[in-house]
Protein backbone atom coordinates (compact mmCIF):
# COMPACT_ATOMS: atom_id res chain seq x y z
CA UNK A 1 0.00 0.00 0.00
CA UNK A 2 1.41 3.09 -0.94
CA UNK A 3 1.00 6.63 0.08
CA UNK A 4 1.49 9.30 -3.06
CA UNK A 5 0.32 12.58 -1.74
CA UNK A 6 -1.38 14.69 1.02
CA UNK A 7 -3.65 17.71 -0.48
CA UNK A 8 -5.20 20.30 1.80
CA UNK A 9 -9.17 19.79 2.26
CA UNK A 10 -10.44 23.25 2.47
CA UNK A 11 -14.06 24.24 3.28
CA UNK A 12 -15.99 27.42 1.00
CA UNK A 13 -18.62 28.90 2.10
CA UNK A 14 -18.85 29.46 -1.74
CA UNK A 15 -17.78 26.93 -3.92
CA UNK A 16 -18.41 28.33 -6.92
CA UNK A 17 -16.67 31.51 -6.15
CA UNK A 18 -13.59 29.94 -4.80
CA UNK A 19 -13.22 27.41 -7.53
CA UNK A 20 -13.29 30.79 -9.79
CA UNK A 21 -11.07 32.06 -7.79
CA UNK A 22 -8.66 29.42 -8.16
CA UNK A 23 -9.17 28.97 -11.83
CA UNK A 24 -8.72 32.74 -12.68
CA UNK A 25 -6.28 34.28 -9.98
CA UNK A 26 -3.96 31.29 -9.23
CA UNK A 27 -4.56 29.19 -12.27
CA UNK A 28 -5.16 26.31 -11.18
CA UNK A 29 -7.24 24.25 -13.56
CA UNK A 30 -10.77 21.58 -12.14
CA UNK A 31 -10.40 18.44 -12.51
CA UNK A 32 -13.92 17.41 -10.90
CA UNK A 33 -16.40 19.61 -9.79
CA UNK A 34 -19.82 19.15 -8.80
CA UNK A 35 -22.06 20.83 -6.38
CA UNK A 36 -20.29 20.31 -3.03
CA UNK A 37 -17.18 19.36 -4.25
CA UNK A 38 -13.88 20.45 -6.20
CA UNK A 39 -10.67 19.22 -7.20
CA UNK A 40 -8.33 21.44 -8.47
CA UNK A 41 -4.82 21.53 -9.96
CA UNK A 42 -1.74 23.37 -11.15
CA UNK A 43 1.68 21.56 -12.19
CA UNK A 44 2.42 19.22 -9.08
CA UNK A 45 -0.18 20.61 -6.37
CA UNK A 46 -3.80 19.88 -5.73
CA UNK A 47 -6.20 22.01 -3.52
CA UNK A 48 -9.48 19.92 -2.79
CA UNK A 49 -12.53 22.29 -1.37
CA UNK A 50 -16.02 21.64 -0.32
CA UNK A 51 -18.95 23.25 0.13
CA UNK A 52 -19.56 23.87 4.04
CA UNK A 53 -23.19 23.83 4.74
CA UNK A 54 -23.52 27.07 6.90
CA UNK A 55 -23.13 29.18 4.31
CA UNK A 56 -20.66 32.01 5.94
CA UNK A 57 -17.28 32.90 5.51
CA UNK A 58 -17.39 32.15 9.54
CA UNK A 59 -18.74 28.95 9.56
CA UNK A 60 -16.01 27.99 6.69
CA UNK A 61 -13.29 29.09 8.74
CA UNK A 62 -14.48 27.31 12.20
CA UNK A 63 -14.51 23.79 10.34
CA UNK A 64 -11.25 21.69 11.45
CA UNK A 65 -8.47 20.88 8.75
CA UNK A 66 -8.47 18.52 6.64
CA UNK A 67 -6.05 16.64 4.21
CA UNK A 68 -6.82 14.16 1.67
CA UNK A 69 -4.03 11.18 1.10
CA UNK A 70 -4.54 9.66 -2.50
CA UNK A 71 -3.23 6.08 -1.62
CA UNK A 72 -3.26 3.19 -4.17
CA UNK A 73 -5.23 0.45 -1.75
CA UNK A 74 -7.94 1.69 -0.07
CA UNK A 75 -9.46 -1.36 1.42
CA UNK A 76 -5.65 -3.04 2.12
CA UNK A 77 -4.29 0.38 3.76
CA UNK A 78 -7.86 -0.03 6.52
CA UNK A 79 -7.27 -3.28 7.15
CA UNK A 80 -3.99 -3.14 8.38
CA UNK A 81 -4.59 0.30 10.30
CA UNK A 82 -8.05 -1.16 12.04
CA UNK A 83 -6.42 -2.68 14.50
CA UNK A 84 -4.90 0.18 15.99
CA UNK A 85 -7.67 2.57 15.08
CA UNK A 86 -9.93 0.41 16.77
CA UNK A 87 -7.58 -0.24 20.13
CA UNK A 88 -6.89 3.61 20.27
CA UNK A 89 -10.75 4.52 19.98
CA UNK A 90 -10.04 6.23 17.04
CA UNK A 91 -12.86 7.84 15.35
CA UNK A 92 -13.09 6.43 11.79
CA UNK A 93 -15.38 5.72 8.87
CA UNK A 94 -14.48 2.36 7.02
CA UNK A 95 -14.16 2.40 3.14
CA UNK A 96 -17.41 3.40 0.89
CA UNK A 97 -17.54 4.63 -2.58
CA UNK A 98 -18.29 8.30 -2.79
CA UNK A 99 -20.40 9.49 -6.18
CA UNK A 100 -17.52 11.52 -7.37
CA UNK A 101 -15.61 8.44 -8.12
CA UNK A 102 -13.23 8.02 -5.21
CA UNK A 103 -13.39 4.86 -2.82
CA UNK A 104 -11.95 5.75 0.61
CA UNK A 105 -12.27 5.84 4.56
CA UNK A 106 -11.84 8.50 7.33
CA UNK A 107 -9.87 9.01 9.94
CA UNK A 108 -10.88 11.86 12.67
CA UNK A 109 -7.93 12.99 15.17
CA UNK A 110 -8.97 16.60 17.27
CA UNK A 111 -9.89 19.14 14.67
CA UNK A 112 -8.12 16.88 11.87
CA UNK A 113 -10.38 14.64 9.36
CA UNK A 114 -7.71 12.69 7.25
CA UNK A 115 -9.10 11.44 4.14
CA UNK A 116 -7.27 8.27 2.68
CA UNK A 117 -8.64 7.77 -1.02
CA UNK A 118 -7.88 6.06 -4.29
CA UNK A 119 -10.08 6.58 -7.99
CA UNK A 120 -13.09 3.92 -8.49
CA UNK A 121 -12.63 1.60 -11.28
CA UNK A 122 -14.37 2.72 -14.57
CA UNK A 123 -17.71 1.53 -14.08
CA UNK A 124 -17.79 2.06 -10.58
CA UNK A 125 -16.65 -0.19 -8.07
Amino acid sequence: MICQDATPLIPSADLVASVAFFETVLGFVVQIKTEAYAILRRDGAVIRLYAESGGSVADAASQPMGFYVDIDDVDGLFAALAPALEATGTDHRPPFDQPYGQREFHVYHHQVQIIFGAPLPVGGG
